[in-house]
């Protein structure tokens, strides 16, 4: 009986460290994924020369979103390659591609150098960084709710999210910590470069704690891996488009309106604080940190309210106050000059996009069978970040030079209005998960 017990303890032991580990392995992705966001502002004129601000920003916004396009490609690949040699050896290659991308933007020279080839490599490097989280959502996703155990699945893989939001949290933290010991010309010449040696200095020790964590029991029993000799469906996107067309559009659904308005109110909030509503970059930083750290602390009793009560319930909430409360948030932030107020409204639309983040990642997990889980999880979703999430900024900006800016404030309202009607006709996956190993 003591000994039973025991190995229960360890079992959860175990359990706990890879769910800690997984998710430390996502936040340096994220960190690197979202440095380039939060530097943005810094490092435009120096690979983009035009003399307009909103021009720069608009040059940036468009490398920045073609290594959204990557995503897909990146799912693809390293959804079949987890679906098939593991969901820990997708988190590794995931994160030696990101290294590699974060190196090269920070040893990149500007414009004033090489010339067009500044934006080039500049260009490059996102693409392997679009190669590279297009993978990592997948597999962390995929990982963090097959690690965890039915009764807590939305709280422990809620911790994605809460990874993901502390990667781009440090990112803003750092920017703070550089404006405040740097002076502006220092950070625009050259300070810029450091959070992306930062970056992949930590993506090497995260490669080392990912190759030390365990394989999921779902993978192990359930998956068809490379190479196995039993008859059974292997992971391939041919294989999800005939098997498993209604989940995939499911998660195409879901995620269209759920990664549209949580790119607005995180990667493009800061760059609307200083160009529409008029704070100064520093006092931006701040509202933005500020929101996204108590955002961050949210996703874990999101995740958990929805182990007691259903996913459903929680995403439509989201769909709902959303559709109602969008274009009076956006239109409250466009106008105000009050630093408090503004962070008001910041956090009120972010404790809002908390009923679509929190959960997203365990929905789609819940999905699928085994064998395909981490590229339905992945390519799907992938595809919807790229049309969605990964223009968003372009697009705010784009109706900012045509003198239109509210109109993408309806933009986004449409998009979480089509993701609520997926909530409202879509199944609880909680009550009926594909996930059938702890």
């Amino acid at each position: 009986m003591t000994e039973a017990r025991t190995d229960t303890a360890m079992s959860a032991a175990r359990r706990l460290r890879n769910i800690v580990g997984g998710s430390a392995g996502n936040l340096v992705e994220w960190f690197d994924w979202y440095a380039y966001a939060a530097f943005t502002l810094y490092f435009a004129p120096v690979f983009f020369p035009d003399a307009d601000a909103t021009a720069q920003l608009l040059s940036a916004a468009a490398v920045f979103a073609v290594g959204f396009l990557m995503r897909p490609i990146g799912a693809w690949i390293m959804g079949v390659y987890a679906d098939r040699k593991g969901r820990k050896a997708g988190l590794t290659l995931s994160v030696s591609l990101m290294c590699a991308g974060s190196l090269i933007i920070g040893c990149s020279p500007g414009y004033a150098q090489i010339g067009i080839a500044a934006p080039i490599l500049l260009l490059f490097a996102r693409l392997l960084q679009g190669l590279s989280v297009g993978g990592e959502y997948g597999s962390s996703a995929t990982y963090l709710s097959e690690m965890a155990t039915a009764k807590h699945r939305g709280f422990w893989s809620s911790f994605q999210y809460v990874t993901l939001i502390s990667g781009q949290l440090l990112a803003l933290l750092l920017l703070i910590l550089l404006q405040n010991t740097l002076s502006p010309s220092a950070l625009e010449n050259w300070g810029w470069r450091i959070p992306f040696f930062v970056g992949a200095l930590l993506a090497v020790v995260v490669f080392w704690l990912r190759r030390r964590l365990d394989e999921t029991p779902a993978f192990e029993r359930g998956a068809f891996k490379a190479g196995d000799t039993r008859a059974g469906p292997k992971s391939s996107a041919l294989q999800l488009l005939l098997k498993h067309p209604k989940e995939a559009a499911l998660v195409l659904g879901l995620t269209a309106g759920g990664t549209l308005a949580f790119y607005t109110y995180t990667t493009y909030l800061q760059k609307f604080l200083v160009n529409t509503s008029g704070f100064s970059k520093t006092t931006a930083t701040e509202i933005s940190a500020g929101a996204l750290l108590i955002y961050m602390l949210l996703q874990p009793a999101v995740g958990a309210l929805s182990d007691r009560i259903g996913r459903r319930p929680v995403m439509i909430a989201f769909g709902v106050l959303g559709v109602l409360f969008t274009v009076p948030i956006m239109s409250a932030l466009a106008v105000t000059t009050n630093a408090f107020v503004a962070f008001a409204l910041a956090l009120t639309a972010l404790v809002i996009v908390s009923g679509y983040t929190a959960i997203n990642a365990v929905v789609k997990a819940e999905l699928f069978p085994a064998h395909i889980r981490a590229l339905g999880v992945a390519l799907p979703y992938a595809i919807a970040n790229a049309v969605f999430g990964g223009t968003a900024e372009y697009v705010a900006l784009w109706f900012k030079l045509d003198g239109n800016e509210s109109r993408y404030f309806w933009y986004v309202t449409v998009m979480i209005g089509v993701s609520l009607l997926v909530f409202v006709f879509m199944r609880d996956t909680k009550h009926k998960s594909l996930i059938t190993h702890d």
